[in-house]
């Protein structure tokens, strides 16, 4: 794609992974690709509350990988949680308070393997007993492929978790949201007029191309396969399909 003198940028819900640590695994097969052409929903998270001017003395409790914190901190922010809670257990005992850090200001939600009760405790604790906590997450994913033989639940499982606990709705940033879009206009100076958004997923990839009013193309290779995306009971449709992603270069031409 350098060649043809268009951009090409890697936007991503999975928050697992830092943009640093997406940078050095296409790097590993071969792909040049700096951390500055990768938006994850990890990165989202830090840059909402950057935006927002959220400020540095409160704290971020994370449910969701190293990806996040790692981010967060690049932004100036102390996370708490992640995976170093992944094993912690909450006491059911009589007359025994679970304590958690009254500085928590923000509380970000995405995929996390290792998701259990004391971090579903802690979360809950910060967005219903700390004033003015946000509830923040990085995507509503129902399932994604984490392995190549089948789909695992998703984030918005963990989401709908702490929805349930706290009673409250979370603020999305990642696909479909148009956060993540005009973040990413504002970057690189470009309008939606001008970009394609590529992608395997209807509920995510076009439909977060639709909210910006770019154009959309959809591969056949990954989650969405040709019947579904032809059910009548199917509402997203995209501009365009194509059965690998390799074909984008006949698309656009010589």
């Amino acid at each position: 794609m350098d060649g043809t003198g268009k951009k090409l940028v890697f936007v991503t819900n999975n928050s697992t992974k830092s943009r640093s640590q997406y940078a050095k695994k296409f790097q590993s097969l071969g792909i040049s690709v700096t951390q500055d052409e990768i938006f994850s929903s990890s990165f989202a998270a830090a840059m909402f509350l950057k935006v927002h001017n959220f400020p540095l003395d409160k704290k971020v409790y994370v449910i969701g990988g190293e990806g996040i914190i790692e981010e967060l901190q690049l932004a100036g922010y102390t996370g708490l949680g992640g995976p170093v809670d992944g094993k912690k257990t909450a006491e059911l005992k009589p007359d025994c308070l679970f304590e958690h850090d009254k500085s928590v200001g923000a509380v970000v939600v995405g995929l996390d393997p290792n998701i259990n009760y004391y971090k579903l405790q802690y979360g809950t604790l910060c967005i219903r007993e700390n004033p003015g906590c946000l509830f923040i997450a990085t995507n509503r994913d129902a399932v994604g492929h984490m392995t190549n033989l089948q789909e695992w639940p998703g984030a918005g499982c963990m989401v709908a978790a702490i929805c349930g606990s706290t009673e409250k709705e979370p603020i999305v940033v990642g696909k479909p949201s148009t956060f993540m879009m005009d973040f990413l206009l504002k970057r690189f100076n470009i309008s939606c007029s001008r970009m394609c958004m590529v992608g395997d997923r209807l509920d995510t990839d076009i439909l977060f191309g639709r909210n910006a009013g770019c154009r959309t193309l959809l591969v056949l290779s990954g989650v969405t396969t040709l019947p579904t995306l032809q059910d009548p009971s199917n509402k997203i449709q995209p501009d365009y399909y194509t059965s690998k992603v390799s074909d984008i270069f006949e698309l656009m031409g010589p």
